[in-house]
């Protein structure tokens, strides 16, 4: 009789996503709680042997009693063995969230692995063979230590770690806590749960990456997965089901923005996104020259898409507001008002100007209040 695990890594509970404004953080930040709970309801269905999640549970040591709570609360929809081992966000040094956890009243069914002895699982079939970080930055690889760890004839090794194994994850992963790029032949694994890299990522036949199953970034890497991991015996090959559980997507764009047509392809490219809209966090980067009649509009329409998205940020340091005769003409106006307006715009195309990096700022409030007016006679 084969074992099933779920493979997941990199919750990261607490997370604060400070670069995200408004209430899109405080949402974000519930809904890694209940995507766990969807993975411990997903693992009831499937009949899971286990849950192995493979580092970084927790943002950071210092997550509040509160949010430690709602971790072992979301725990509870499932009620098969859970083993969590700490990872680089979240060391089980001295005074770490797990010694926490060991202190109160947790459920018998949530393992966690704070050295290498194995565990061993459904009626023997299982043997989790686990590795802790004790800090933040490790500089051996501590999964060695399984190569001579002993488990149960008949038993399905898995190996469970949060690291980087050497050579195989892009140039830009982090160099610490290596794992060697032959481990699961080195200690005869017949499957290596790994964590660190937050996008799903196959290593080989036998070593995965399940990437973080709740999304916390732009990059487009593959993440919002668990994997379910089927074994019909020591020695066989694993089948790996990528099973989607997120709830949110994060989407980068990018326009070129000059005349109105491109306006309505830059609203076509969210309407795309598809519904429901409150499940996308989208930043756009826009570029190019545009006259303040434009610029309005694209503000009119970033407004609307904000409305829609959970979030929506803007880099518009590529956009230049150029004012034209025409911008100044519309306002229909003499006198005064027009004369400053003039001179704002003299004042904006004169880069040895002391105000200068504020003229279009108040060219744009001008132009808004009288066009603004206009509308409405």
């Amino acid at each position: 009789m084969g074992i099933t695990v779920f493979h997941t890594a990199d919750w990261q509970i607490g997370k604060a996503f400070g670069g995200i404004g408004g209430d899109a953080a405080v949402l974000l930040r519930a809904q890694r709680l209940k995507t766990v709970q969807r993975i411990a309801q997903e693992a009831t269905v499937r009949g899971a042997d286990a849950v192995l999640v493979a580092g970084d549970v927790f943002e950071t040591n210092l997550v509040t009693n509160e949010t430690m709570y709602g971790l072992l609360h979301a725990l509870e929809g499932f009620k098969g063995p859970w083993v969590l081992v700490p990872g680089n966000h979240d060391p089980a040094t001295p005074e770490s969230v797990w010694h926490r956890i060991e202190s109160v009243e947790r459920p018998e069914n949530v393992h966690i692995a704070l050295d290498t002895a194995p565990i061993e699982l459904a009626d023997g079939r299982l043997a989790v063979l686990p590795v802790a970080l004790q800090r933040k930055h490790e500089f051996e690889d501590l999964t060695a230590a399984w190569d001579g760890i002993s488990t149960p004839a008949g038993a399905v090794r898995v190996g469970l770690a949060h690291g980087t194994v050497e050579g195989r994850l892009p140039a830009q992963s982090e160099a610490t806590n290596p794992i060697a790029a032959d481990r699961e032949v080195r200690a005869r694994l017949d499957y290596l749960a790994l964590g660190d890299w937050h996008g799903t990522y196959q290593i080989s036949e036998h070593t995965w990456y399940s990437g973080t199953p709740e999304p916390d970034r732009f990059k487009d890497n593959a993440p919002g997965n668990v994997l379910v991991v089927k074994i019909a015996g020591p020695g066989a090959k694993p089948e790996i089901e990528r099973l989607c559980v997120a709830a949110y997507t994060w989407h980068s764009l990018e326009a070129e923005l000059t005349t109105s047509e491109d306006l309505t392809v830059l609203d076509a490219k969210f309407t795309a996104l598809g519904e429901p809209f409150d499940r996308h966090i989208v930043t756009v980067a826009l570029r190019g020259v545009v006259d303040l009649g434009m610029r309005e509009q694209i503000d009119r329409l970033l407004s609307k898409w904000r409305g829609r998205f959970t979030s929506l940020g803007e880099d518009i340091s590529g956009l230049l507001a150029q004012p034209t005769d025409a911008d100044l003409d519309r306002i229909d106006t003499a006198g005064f008002v027009r004369a400053a307006m003039e001179q704002l715009r003299a004042i904006h195309g004169d880069p040895s100007a002391p105000h200068q990096p504020y003229a279009l700022g108040a060219l744009r409030l001008l132009y808004q209040i009288h066009t603004a007016g206009a509308d409405t006679r």
